[in-house]
């Protein structure tokens, strides 16, 4: 009988401390991540695949789920404002870049160091350009920018005190309105801007102002209701992070994608149908 309980007790034993490994390790091997879908070269709707992003960001997320060993996929779920809507929820686990921002805090973890740093610019029409030095001439005046966007806690607590911003889902339409005269300008990251400009045959009619509005670092976010945040998952993103951004691989990546993104619009691929507005 003693030696029958003594090997229960050891059987428990073994499993609790199995239990503790395995929970230790993780509790997921597989994560959704999901993101900007016009963000050229780090993010973008896969041409090929356009339930998918590609891009930068998406590369690197990539690389750090097969160094941990758990499958990531980066999903597109819809605009920018949807794609953290996702995020918040739950209902994703990760975002694949964002600003540090107060709100976003309160729903999402941040996982440092930022792996790029990305400025945004002041875009305006060409044959409508304004004198510009800073924040303080873009008062008095309309401008565009994506729903549930952000430039930084600093820039955005000053917007929402003193600008004058009109919200859209997608950048195609804030450069519309803008071409349209509907807006003054529009607000939106350097190189995400050129790109799709670019594509969309705009950018000879678009001229960025100087200084950036903002120079801001872009993070790997972990969603506070995902069911796989746990602190083994935050301390393991953070520390591949680390490795990775202190190799420089993220700079590789972006010119990789930039190369990327070039290849497929010379090749004059269709892109893929955009939801409509009411989302």
């Amino acid at each position: 009988m003693h030696t029958s309980v003594s090997l229960k007790a050891l059987a428990l034993l073994v499993f609790c401390c199995l239990s503790t490994f395995a929970g230790a390790a993780g509790k997921c091997e597989r994560l959704v991540a999901t993101g900007n879908p016009e963000y050229p070269p780090y993010l973008w709707r896969d041409p090929q695949s356009p339930k998918h992003l590609i891009g930068a960001n998406a590369d690197l997320l990539t690389l750090i789920g097969e160094e941990l060993g758990v499958k990531i996929e980066i999903l597109y779920t819809g605009p920018w404002s949807r794609a953290q809507d996702e995020v918040r929820t739950g209902r994703v686990d990760l975002l694949a870049g964002a600003f540090l921002t107060l709100p976003r805090l309160e729903y999402m973890d941040y996982v440092h160091p930022a792996f790029f740093v990305t400025p945004s610019v002041v875009w305006v029409n060409k044959d409508k350009v304004f004198p510009y030095s800073g924040w303080e001439d873009l008062r008095e005046r309309t401008g565009g920018t994506l729903v549930n966007n952000s430039f930084g806690q600093q820039f955005d607590s000053y917007a929402k005190a003193n600008l004058n911003l009109e919200e859209v889902p997608s950048l195609t339409q804030a450069f519309q309105k803008l071409l349209l005269g509907r807006t003054d300008y529009v607000l939106y990251e350097r190189y995400p801007g050129v790109a799709l400009a670019n594509t969309l045959g705009m950018l000879d009619s678009l001229e960025t102002l100087e200084p950036p509005i903002s120079s801001e670092g872009l993070y790997l976010t972990l969603g506070h209701n995902s069911a796989c945040n746990d602190a083994w998952l935050r301390g393991q993103l953070a520390k591949k992070m680390t490795e990775l951004t202190a190799a420089g691989l993220p700079e590789t990546l972006l010119q990789r994608n930039l190369e990327r993104w070039k290849v497929q619009q010379s090749q004059v691929v269709a892109p893929p149908p955009t939801q409509d507005d009411s989302q």
